[in-house]
């Protein structure tokens, strides 16, 4: 999927909601946490690489519950 394409589902108007994280792209839809595809003033349909890997109390390691879709291609 294009950076294009993933921003697409946001999680708004039904669509479901995924991020990217190092290429990799996760559903974050079945998360409470991303309810309309936002958590914590951040948006799904994004590369969100940057801000879970460095600004993210959590980090990468909620990623590993989420089911992953698709990785991201140029």
């Amino acid at each position: 999927m294009t950076l294009e394409e993933l921003a697409t589902y946001n999680g708004k108007d039904g669509n479901p909601a995924y991020i990217a994280v190092d290429g990799i792209i996760y559903d974050v839809s079945g998360s409470s946490r991303w309810k309309n595809g936002e958590h914590n003033g951040h948006y799904a349909g994004q590369d969100l690489t940057d801000i879970i890997k460095n600004q993210s109390p959590h980090g990468i390691s909620v990623l590993s519950r989420m089911p992953v879709v698709g990785k991201i291609v140029e």
